[in-house]
């Protein structure tokens, strides 16, 4: 993404740090064209849990790609963020809302993003979750997952430390809990469809894996 659209994008926030952020985090993160390569050929809906400040939308939508997009997340101040985005940028089919993944989720059926947010849940959690957003992907769809995996890499240390700072810095509002591990998807999520897993830290020293269920 060039440089004048990350700025564009950056302008659309209300807060001086969503604008310092906003910028750096789609220089750096190698997430975002991740999901791009993965969904460029769908036209199904997305749902996007821990969506955030919306970026991927945002992202997704600078690229070229028009299906709606419903972006949910714990954090009201992100939401408000992403919704004011969406205003300034005049975007179509884009919708932001306050949700806990915990409570379920609303009726759906596309591609499902879950992205760096389960490690803020317990295993039974997590494994709710997972199926959940499973039982919601479309034949021809595919749920992506960014999630840092449970080893014992020095990757994985790292991981576990920025996500404390997070919470120390008031970024995220809940501290990490439990980290899945490569196995955990495979025997979640296997029954649902064929389930591939690739590291994705790109340039960062942080254990990040893209898990793919295609159905």
């Amino acid at each position: 993404m060039s440089e004048l659209i990350t700025a564009r994008l950056a302008s659309y926030f209300p807060g001086r740090w969503d604008r310092h952020y906003v910028p750096a985090k789609l220089r750096s993160d190698p997430l975002y064209g991740a999901v791009y390569d993965e969904l460029r050929t769908s036209d199904l809906p997305l749902l996007d849990l821990g969506c955030g400040l919306g970026l991927l939308a945002l992202y997704l939508r600078e690229s070229g790609l028009h299906f709606p997009i419903h972006g949910l997340d714990y954090d009201q101040r992100k939401i408000d963020g992403a919704r004011c985005a969406v205003t300034q940028g005049a975007y179509k089919g884009l919708r932001f809302d306050h949700h806990d993944a915990r409570l379920g989720l609303p009726e759906h059926f596309g591609n499902v993003t879950i992205l760096d947010i389960l490690q803020f849940f317990d295993p039974a959690e997590q494994e709710t979750l997972l199926k959940l957003a499973a039982e919601r992907v479309a034949p021809g769809g595919k749920l992506v997952i960014r999630s840092g995996l449970r080893d014992q890499s020095w990757r994985f240390k790292i991981t576990v430390a920025g996500d404390v700072l997070a919470k120390v810095t008031n970024w995220m509002k809940a501290g990490p809990g439990h980290y899945p591990t490569a196995e955990d998807f495979q025997r979640i999520l296997s029954s649902f469809g064929k389930v591939r897993i690739t590291p994705l830290w790109g340039g960062t020293p942080f254990n990040n894996h893209l898990v793919v269920l295609e159905r």
